[in-house]
């Protein structure tokens, strides 16, 4: 296994930071990884990280939901019930911004459920996916081919480009995110979803708090540094959107993680709790979705 240390801040590209959390990899390989916070921009990234050589053995489990569709134990079942509602939420969000539809590129499309769903409101779409096992499940669902990396793809713009839980497990988060833009139409809307490290939730749970899932996870966003992201890469944010459902979900993963089994009961108001509290205090919900447009 090799790894990597970063020296500089992926955001403001400073060399100075402190450590933040030791946390625990509960869902593969039971190692501890040591998550830092810059000093000048407080964005916090998993540091050193597993190179991107040798990330895959961490996602080969087949509790990692997004990569196989498994259905076994009450988590899971849990999130395929969650998902069918946010997967509808999600295409009524593109429909918004681009109302004559298009085309869409989903990055990190995982089993193509989303889609499958843009596909059949009639979407034209793509999708890229590394994972071999997500994207031959994603490209029988979604019927046509997956590219496995954005050099793949044709040389054609998007009207949106998505990345639902994607970016936070990105290596070459800049290189990545600067060829996106340059797919995107020139009055294209560009949409990320990630955990939010300012939630009640991870706040509560600290290093049990299943959203931080490293080394999967190598950055750790907040609003200020998603903000701060965007607009390194000269993107205008025109809107901050909760996914209030992550933070079950999340509070019952990280029962689990801290009492080693599945707490319905308290991951339930431990959910309530955390989207209460967001509601109150700036829409910290316990992930949020970021739309943005070029500037």
């Amino acid at each position: 296994m090799s790894y990597e240390r970063l020296e500089q801040c992926p955001i403001c590209s400073k060399e100075e930071f402190k450590n933040f959390l030791v946390v625990t990899d509960n869902s593969v390989s039971k190692e501890s990884f040591v998550i830092v916070e810059c000093e000048n921009c407080t964005f916090k990234f998993t540091n050193p990280r597993p190179d991107i050589e040798s990330i895959g053995s961490y996602y080969e489990s087949e509790d990692y939901i997004s990569h196989s569709n498994t259905k076994t134990g009450i988590i899971n079942k849990a999130y395929h019930v969650v998902r069918s509602i946010t997967t509808k939420q999600k295409v009524e969000l593109i429909n918004r911004y681009a109302p004559g539809k298009g085309t869409i590129l989903d990055y990190g499309c995982g089993t193509g459920v989303f889609l499958t769903a843009c596909k059949k409101d009639g979407w034209k779409v793509r999708g890229v996916e590394p994972s071999d096992k997500a994207r031959e499940l994603a490209s029988e669902s979604v019927g046509t081919t997956i590219a496995t990396n954005i050099e793949e793809l044709p040389e054609e713009k998007y009207n949106v480009i998505t990345l639902w839980h994607v970016l936070e497990h990105i290596h070459t988060l800049n290189d990545t995110v600067n060829k996106l833009i340059s797919h995107l139409a020139e009055d294209g809307v560009l949409i990320i979803a990630v955990p939010n490290a300012d939630s009640h939730d991870a706040k509560q749970y600290k290093e049990n708090w299943a959203a931080y899932d490293v080394p999967r996870h190598l950055y750790h966003f907040t609003q200020p540094t998603m903000k701060r992201f965007l607009k390194k890469h000269k993107m205008q944010l025109e809107e901050v959107l909760p996914m209030k459902f992550d933070a079950y979900y999340v509070s019952m993963l990280s029962e689990k993680h801290k009492e080693g089994k599945t707490k319905m009961i308290s991951s339930v108001l431990n959910g309530y709790k955390s989207n209460s509290y967001a509601e109150k205090n700036g829409n910290d919900y316990s992930s949020l979705i970021f739309v943005a447009k070029r500037k």
